[in-house]
């Protein structure tokens, strides 16, 4: 989930200013994360949760409550506000934005695309919003076990439909903001397909215009699982992130790394948690537990 944060504090400057070029100052002053990072990391913290439908109800409406400015779309903030439970039909592309952590939640690509669907049901229950979803994890999963970009162009095609065969120097003249999954997934993913790194990917994103960061942020999300991401983008990040946000990331990482660097299954939560929670209580550290995590979200609450 790292490469869709990544890409949506790069892309918030560029959000409502759209700039046609990929030659740009990638992170600036202004630079900020929005609901594309709360919502990225309250389905990563509902993935710890319980991974259920009601685990990631309860985690967004808590980090909505905690980040009540941070940019939502009209009827999600109704949604989140309202304590309503119920989804709402939304073909938008937050349920593309939010996905990552399925992705590497998942121990297969059906589960991946299982758990996608399950995430974006919850609000963005309309075809299209469940599709984009699954689209984005797919794309993922693919690229985190090793697919081609070609292969993964192949699949997302022949799957869900999209159009994946036009070339950003005929996307970015005229395309506009759009906010709908149809409109902008497709997108996301061409700017990852046509990358040779991290950062071009991101660069290739942004470049469309539209809804930068969201883009930046799908795009981003399957960069990651393709390319290492830079240990000075790493650092920016964690500039950007205050302790909520950084006590779950550091949660998810702790859960699911081993010393081998592979990606383990949710079976191992328990045992990793315990030891996190024995090296957090080292005052050396700057490692937040899970305990304390939800210590500090009950008192901002």
């Amino acid at each position: 989930m790292l490469g869709a944060i990544i890409g949506d504090i790069a892309g918030s400057v560029y959000e409502w200013r759209n700039v046609k070029s990929k030659e740009i100052p990638l992170f600036s002053d202004g630079c900020r994360f929005t609901d594309d990072t709360v919502m990225t990391i309250a389905i990563a913290h509902g993935l710890l949760a319980g991974a259920t439908p009601d685990s990631f109800i309860d985690s967004m409406h808590m980090f909505g409550k905690l980040y009540p400015d941070a940019g939502y779309a009209e009827m999600f903030y109704v949604w989140l506000h309202s304590g309503d439970r119920e989804p709402y039909n939304s073909w938008g592309n937050g349920s593309a934005m939010r996905v990552s952590p399925c992705a590497w939640y998942a121990d297969s690509l059906d589960a991946a695309e299982k758990l996608a669907a399950d995430s974006a049901a919850v609000t963005h229950n309309h075809p299209e919003g469940i599709k984009g979803a699954q689209a984005t994890s797919a794309a993922i999963y693919l690229a985190r076990t090793g697919s081609s970009h070609e292969e993964i162009r192949g699949y997302i095609e022949k799957k869900y439909g999209y159009d994946l065969s036009r070339k950003l120097n005929d996307i970015r003249p005229n395309y506009s903001f759009d906010v709908s999954c149809q409109g902008s997934v497709p997108e996301a993913i061409i700017a990852f397909l046509e990358s040779t790194g991290f950062e071009d990917a991101i660069r290739n994103a942004i470049s469309i215009g539209g809804d930068s960061d969201t883009i930046a942020a799908i795009t981003g999300s399957i960069a990651e699982a393709a390319y290492s991401i830079p240990n000075s983008f790493i650092d920016i990040l964690i500039e950007h992130l205050d302790d909520n946000l950084s006590a779950v990331i550091n949660a998810w990482i702790d859960v699911k790394i081993d010393i081998s660097g592979e990606y383990l299954h949710v079976r191992y939560v328990k045992e990793k948690l315990e030891e996190a929670e024995a090296r957090a209580a080292d005052p050396s550290t700057k490692w937040f537990s899970h305990d304390e995590f939800f210590k500090k979200a009950r008192e901002k609450l």
